[in-house]
């Protein structure tokens, strides 16, 4: 019998809302014991910080360059990120003794692939020490620099998932969704390596539209976007991005689509349109597929918004597929990120590759991450 390594996968993606923690035990390969998991809100104040970091990034060239007070900040993300397994084990009776491995992924501020550099603020070594166990970090550094995309990294993780899917859900080919502020798919065949790959804009601009116009952090349980209709016009011109045509492997940074400015419609009928062309550029991911996708399955944030999960069900119909959640077929869509992390933190240490030339473009599969000891 292989091997359990225990690790804690820690997880702040584009949406800037919260902290993700969740627990593994995993040989790092195929064989996967799914743990609790808690989120961490972050509060509105220190989310406006996060966004004025993401302005003084764009002036970073070397990814070690901390410009303004990134530094301070990046000091603040790690003890934020202390506090929170702090809190994680103690509400889970977890003896953080036994934890091989903490998988840190940071807050991502700056993702330039063309430029290779990829920037998440994250303190590795101050976290290792405050918690006394050993970090693993920076996780797609090397990817990039090595040429690939440096995302998405959750592919290995989707793929051990697939292998242990309810019989009723086993349904070849299979891609896995999260939407979180960008979109990422995984297709999976079970025959090749997956292939992966940004799919295009996710929650990121429906919750900046929301916020600049209303004011509001996010499209709380759909409500804006319920009251609107569809601007053709508006989502034509999204869809018409290079992007979508451009080959996989790719990736997206956080401003590579930008948000409607205020005339472009009533508050409800840019959000309703915003949600149309999420879902759509998870659909016309496909086209970069070997074959149609049987099933569909959806985590992240966006997979809560009804809006978004009509249209990728009514899309998905068109060609016979099926769309559900994550829980519909046992998995935690919350969690599955940070989980994640814990996975490809016990890979890391054990030299496992964690990208591939179908998921990064990376030319051949490369190992990743950076071990901080306590």
């Amino acid at each position: 019998m292989p091997t359990l390594s225990t690790a804690i996968g820690l997880m702040s993606g584009t949406s800037m809302d919260g902290i993700d923690v969740a627990l593994l035990r995993t040989d790092g390969v195929s064989l996967v014991e799914r743990g609790p998991s808690s989120a961490f809100p972050l509060d509105a104040a220190f989310r406006r910080r996060l966004e004025a970091g993401l302005e003084t990034a764009k002036l970073i060239r070397r990814r070690e360059e901390r410009p303004g007070d990134l530094s301070a900040l990046e000091r603040e993300i790690t003890d934020r990120h202390v506090d929170a397994v702090r809190s994680f084990v103690a509400s889970h009776g977890i003896d953080l003794a036994s934890v091989d491995a903490i998988g840190f992924h940071g807050q991502t501020v700056l993702h330039r692939p063309a430029e290779r550099v990829t920037v998440q603020l994250g303190d590795g070594a101050r976290l290792a020490a405050a918690l006394g166990r050993p970090v693993v970090f920076d996780m797609r550094a090397a990817d990039i620099a090595a040429g690939g995309q440096g995302a998405p990294l959750v592919p290995a993780y989707h793929a051990a998932l697939a292998a242990g899917l309810p019989e009723a859900f086993r349904q070849a080919p299979v891609v896995f969704v999260n939407i979180g502020g960008i979109s990422n798919v995984t297709y999976i065949d079970g025959t090749d390596e997956p292939i992966a790959f940004d799919s295009g804009p996710g929650n990121a601009l429906l919750d900046l539209w929301v916020q600049n116009e209303a004011g509001i952090p996010f499209d709380q349980g759909g409500a804006v976007a319920a009251e609107g209709g569809l601007l053709d016009r508006l989502a034509d011109t999204y869809l018409a991005a290079p992007f979508f045509a451009r080959a996989a492997p790719k990736s997206l940074d956080r401003f590579d689509f930008a948000v409607p400015g205020p005339g472009a419609g009533t508050l409800e009928d840019v959000a309703r349109t915003l949600c149309f062309v999420a879902a759509e550029a998870i659909l016309r991911s496909a086209e970069h597929m070997p074959k149609p996708p049987k099933l569909w399955i959806v985590c992240g944030g966006g997979r809560k918004h009804p809006a978004i999960m009509d249209d990728l069900a009514a899309g998905a119909a068109r060609t016979g597929a099926r769309v559900v959640a994550a829980e519909a077929v046992g998995l935690d869509g919350d969690a599955m990120e940070a989980e994640a992390w814990a996975y490809l933190a016990v890979r890391s240490m054990k030299g496992l590759p964690l990208t591939f030339p179908t998921t990064t473009g990376v030319a051949r599969a490369l190992q990743g991450g950076v071990v901080a000891a306590p």
